[in-house]
Formats: structure tokens, C-alpha cells, sequence
């Protein structure tokens, strides 16, 4: 009987401690939405991957204007990832255009040499922090 439970305890604290390591900890949750923003145009620009899983809503959605393609987070995150280490050479800025309570709009610029885009960005603030929930990506 002993034996039996000292082995469910094991168990028990096997499971529990597992559990704890599976979960990973957003190091994004506790930034402003200007972190996430200067956060997003890096990975973009600077094909950096580390932090994409955390930057993104569930429900995210991507759409590109100039030939009216949609993606979902797993296709863009699976674009990001193809992209990662690829550095645009371009100069960058990008502007919070309103934020309201649990809302922001934002736009990212990145000037290339022959062409400019523009993504306008929506973000969300959640029990894990600001996410991006849409981007629309226009080529004035």
C-alpha cells in the first residue's frame, strides 16, 4: 500500500512539473503596443523569427491588396519562417495611428529604392498581452 502511494505521488508531481514546462511563458505579454509594433517590423525587415509565435492572434489574418491573397497565422508564420534570416534593404518607420482602451491601428512603412509598402496593422490587447489580429499590406 505504501508503495502504491509513493508511485501515484510520483505520478502526480511528474505530471505537474511536466505540465509547468510545456507552458511557454510570452515575453511579450507585459509590452505596450509600441514594443509589438517595433517587434513586428523587425521580424519583417530583418527576418528574425523569435518572437512571431507571440506576435500573432489566433484568429489573425493577413491580406495583401496588390493581388488580393488572404492568409491565416499558420500560413503567414510558415511564410515567416521560410523568410527568416532575409533582410529587406529598406528604410523603416511606423506610426500608432489611434489606440483606444483594448484597441490600437497602426500603419509599418518600409521605403525600398524602386517602390514603398505600407501595412496597416490591427492589434488587440488580451489576457496575454497586445496581438496582432490583421495586417493589410497596400503598395501606394
Amino acid at each position: 500500500m505504501k508503495k502504491t502511494l509513493s508511485t501515484i505521488a510520483t505520478a502526480f508531481l511528474m505530471i505537474v512539473s511536466l505540465s509547468s514546462f510545456a507552458a511557454a511563458i510570452n515575453p511579450l505579454k507585459d509590452k505596450d503596443s509600441k514594443t509589438i509594433m517595433t517587434t513586428y517590423v523587425e521580424a519583417i525587415v530583418s527576418g528574425t523569427d523569435q518572437f512571431n509565435k507571440f506576435l500573432f492572434a489566433k484568429d489573425f489574418e493577413y491580406k495583401s491588396t496588390s493581388n488580393n491573397s488572404k492568409y491565416n497565422r499558420s500560413q503567414y508564420l510558415q511564410h515567416l519562417k521560410a523568410t527568416k534570416g532575409l533582410k529587406f534593404d529598406c528604410e523603416t518607420d511606423y506610426q500608432i495611428l489611434d489606440e483606444t482602451g483594448n484597441s490600437c491601428v497602426a500603419k509599418a512603412i518600409m521605403k525600398f529604392d524602386n517602390f514603398t509598402r505600407v501595412d496597416f496593422i490591427t492589434l488587440n490587447k488580451t489576457e496575454d498581452g497586445w496581438k496582432i489580429s490583421k495586417v493589410e499590406t497596400t503598395y501606394p
